[in-house]
């Protein structure tokens, strides 16, 4: 055999893993939070919330995308994304980043996402969340949620209140994700992290036996289905605290779909139950900054106390917004109320904030408009 034909492949990865590296290297140098990798157009980053592609950069072929995505990925990874046609993976570059990867088949090419994923867990200030949150991280037990929109940062929240518990309590920490995003250290906690598809089938096996693992602060990555969410919901009934994630826009939202997950014939047994373990729910977005430099987090904070419980046990979860406006004492917060500061202190846009409002007409009236 030609000895130049078999040096081809592996030095084409090479080089091909040397041209991604950078091209990440430079999206957290421009602080941005997505990579995409696609047949048909150049590389593109998405920069304070707007995806465009790089200028001067070639448009990528199919041969091109698939030798820079099957450059950082494993032989076996690579087996299995043959198999399912999709995958979702992490990469680190030391001293740069890690990253969340999804690759995927579209048009019979391979296409690929990579999200910036800090080696740093920012803290809930430098988050700029409002300090009633840290209150979720000290609970002994309950069902807290973080929810919002893809990329409104729900992971890296989750990840800051992880790292209160972890620097302030003595606990066992189990957290069940696909992929690992933020690495956490054994601080006052020990925290071991498991990866669905490496270190356990699934998110509803990987619950269903971390009840033996004596856990006292349980993450799953996300509320995915009936069985995930049944097991998550057990778990915090039973004296473990249980943080999660749903792509739901409001609190009262996401009490609604965690009880259309159930059958009709279950649902006024799971209102019973959120109304006994549910502790809280933070639901978030990120709105362009007015000055262009970055965005802002904007959120909605609902605890639950008495009256939201009571709320949730007679299915009037519609009440829930004007609950949320007159609770500011119990550190609750809605997401108008929030929108309408964010607005006072000069960082969203009037615009922008028209553009987010759940009610665009309460929120001119918070902002006095």
């Amino acid at each position: 055999m030609n000895p130049l034909i078999a040096l081809e492949a592996p030095f084409a990865m090479h080089e091909a893993k040397l041209e991604l590296d950078e091209l990440l290297t430079m999206l957290v140098e421009l602080g941005g939070s997505d990579l995409h990798i696609t047949a048909g157009i150049a590389p593109c980053m998405r920069i304070n919330g707007t995806l465009a592609p790089l200028a001067g950069r070639n448009k990528l072929a199919p041969v091109d995308t698939e030798t820079l995505i099957r450059s950082v990925i494993s032989e076996h990874l690579w087996e299995r994304f043959d198999k399912t046609q999709e995958l979702d993976t992490a990469y680190a570059i030391p001293g740069v980043s890690r990253f969340r990867v999804n690759v995927y088949r579209q048009r019979g090419a391979v296409g690929a996402a990579f999200r910036a994923i800090p080696h740093k867990i920012r803290s809930l200030d430098e988050l700029g969340l409002p300090r009633s949150v840290e209150g979720f991280a000290h609970l002994t037990r309950g069902l807290v949620l973080v929810t919002g929109p893809t990329g409104s940062g729900k992971s890296t929240t989750l990840a800051a209140l992880l790292d209160v518990a972890n620097q302030t309590r003595s606990s066992h920490i189990v957290t069940i994700e696909d992929p690992i995003e933020y690495l956490h250290s054994h601080s006052r906690s020990v925290v071991n992290q498991r990866e669905v598809g490496s270190d356990t089938a699934d998110f509803a096996i990987a619950l269903k036996h971390v009840l033996r693992q004596d856990p006292d602060i349980i993450l799953v990555g996300e509320l995915r289905d009936l069985e995930t969410t049944s097991v998550a919901v057990t778990a915090a009934e039973t004296g473990h605290l249980v943080l999660a994630t749903l792509h739901t826009q409001s609190a009262a939202q996401t009490v609604d779909r965690l009880i259309d997950i159930y059958p009709p014939h279950q649902q006024t047994q799971i209102r019973a139950q959120l109304a006994n373990c549910l502790q809280g729910v933070v639901t978030q977005a990120l709105a362009p900054r007015k000055d262009g430099m970055g965005r802002s987090i904007v959120c909605e904070i609902m605890v639950a106390t008495a009256a939201i419980r009571n709320l949730i046990r007679e299915g009037k979860v519609h009440q829930i917004p004007s609950f949320l406006q007159s609770s500011a004492d119990a550190g609750m917060l809605s997401f108008d109320q929030h929108l309408a500061q964010r607005f006072a202190e000069q960082l969203v846009s009037k615009a922008t904030a028209l553009e987010l409002a759940h009610d665009p007409n309460e929120f001119k009236r918070l902002a006095r408009l």
